[in-house]
C-alpha cells in the first residue's frame, strides 16, 4: 500500500461531488438502489473514489438484494481498515480505504457461505470501476 494520503475539508470539497463527500468523508450513506449495484462478468477493479486506491475484484462482486454492491472480499486485505461502529444504535464493522481513510460502507457476515461467508457492503459513490484491469 503506498503512503497515507491525507487533506484538508477544503480539499476534498474541491475534488469530491457533494455525495461523495458525505459518503466517504462524513460517513454517510447512499439511498440504497441509487447507484450502481448490477453484477456483470467484465473483468475489473473497483477504486476508492478519493486516492484512486484499488479496493475490489468485480468477480467477487454479488447481487446480495439490498440495494448497494456487495463484494464477497477486499482485493487484499490491507487494502481497507475494519472498526467497531456503534452509530445509529447498531453494532457493525466499518470498512474504511486504508489508504485515505474514506469511509467505503461496513461488513457484515450474512455473504455466500460457499466463499468467504461476508458482504462487503459498498456504498456505490465511494468506488470507480476501472474495466480490464
Amino acid at each position: 500500500m503506498r503512503r497515507k494520503i491525507e487533506r484538508s475539508d477544503t480539499e476534498w470539497r474541491e475534488q469530491l461531488t457533494p455525495e461523495q463527500y458525505h459518503v466517504t468523508r462524513e460517513k454517510g450513506t447512499e439511498r440504497p438502489f441509487s447507484g450502481d449495484h448490477r453484477v456483470s462478468d467484465e473483468h475489473g477493479i473497483y477504486h476508492c473514489v478519493c486516492c484512486n486506491a484499488p479496493l475490489f475484484e468485480n468477480e467477487h462482486k454479488f447481487d446480495a438484494g439490498c440495494g448497494w454492491p456487495s463484494f464477497d472480499r477486499p482485493l487484499v486485505s490491507s487494502c481497507i481498515a475494519e472498526q467497531p461502529d456503534t452509530s445509529h444504535g447498531m453494532q457493525r464493522t466499518e470498512v474504511t480505504c486504508a489508504r485515505c481513510d474514506a469511509h467505503l460502507g461496513h461488513v457484515f457476515p450474512d455473504g455466500p457461505p460457499d466463499t468467504t461467508g461476508l458482504r462487503y457492503c459498498i456504498n456505490s459513490v465511494a468506488i470507480q470501476f476501472h474495466a480490464g484491469e
